[in-house]
């Protein structure tokens, strides 16, 4: 896998929009897709009443069904989920959360979701959508990485508690996800390149025929899915510049 950064844009294909050069597209193959893997609304668009036929996106990342044959959305490895859970019933005070050397600043003990992703994506090291909160009021709040965080393997954050009330109040931690780990083992965790371009089928069809790239430039930031260079396997086998 060569993985290069690259700086320059150029204006291609309408319905391609991440593809940053033509640079390499003449390696692609053509594949048959599954098209029971793919999932309405993430990798296809339903059709209209006057237009039958629905549209696969490209840029879709692949992988190769080892029992078919057959290609499929490429199985990611997990993104790590942690949460933290308020106990000991305290009825006041506040913490805070520290992750990757940074803290934020003083969370209310009863704190919606919204205010700890606000506290969270206040720190120098986490930008709008790295860290997902979830949850109710008080907790028990799950924290999803995304973003740079993407598929990453993430240390655990820590909290430090100024609570009243209750009886002992602290929060636990728990990682209920690691990060970097594979989700597939049917083939489909090995990457195999990226739908180059958009591809029509009719329901109830079950295969279809379509070119696959596996050898180009790519802005990811522009994919219909979201995905991160750095967590392909070793093995697979496809070069590409990204983006940056």
């Amino acid at each position: 896998m060569d993985i290069q950064p690259y700086t320059n844009t150029e204006t291609l294909a309408i319905g391609r929009p991440w593809l940053m050069s033509m640079l390499g597209t003449e390696t692609n193959q053509t594949v048959t897709l599954d098209l029971t893997k793919f999932s309405e609304s993430l990798h296809w668009t339903e059709a209209s009443k006057y237009q039958p036929e629905r549209k696969l996106k490209s840029g879709i990342p692949l992988g190769k069904i080892t029992a078919s044959g057959l290609y499929a959305p490429y199985a990611a490895v997990t993104n790590e989920i942690q949460t933290l859970t308020v106990t000991g019933g305290p009825t006041g005070g506040t913490f805070t959360i520290t992750f990757s050397g940074q803290t934020t600043g003083a969370i209310a003990y009863n704190a919606s979701a919204a205010t700890v992703q606000t506290a969270l994506e206040a720190l120098s090291n986490v930008n709008a959508g790295d860290i997902k909160v979830t949850g109710n009021a008080g907790g028990p709040w799950t924290l999803t990485y995304g973003g740079q965080y993407l598929g990453e393997n993430v240390g655990a954050v820590t909290t430090t508690e100024t609570f009243t009330g209750g009886t002992s109040p602290d929060i636990t931690i728990a990682t209920t996800t690691g990060g970097d780990t594979a989700t597939a083992s049917d083939g489909t965790q090995v990457f195999a390149g990226f739908l180059f371009t958009e591809v029509s089928f009719y329901p109830g069809h079950t295969k279809v025929a379509a070119p696959i790239m596996v050898h180009g430039q790519i802005d990811v930031t522009k994919l219909p899915v979201a995905f991160d260079p750095t967590d392909v396997p070793a093995g697979s086998n496809t070069q590409f510049v990204y983006g940056i």
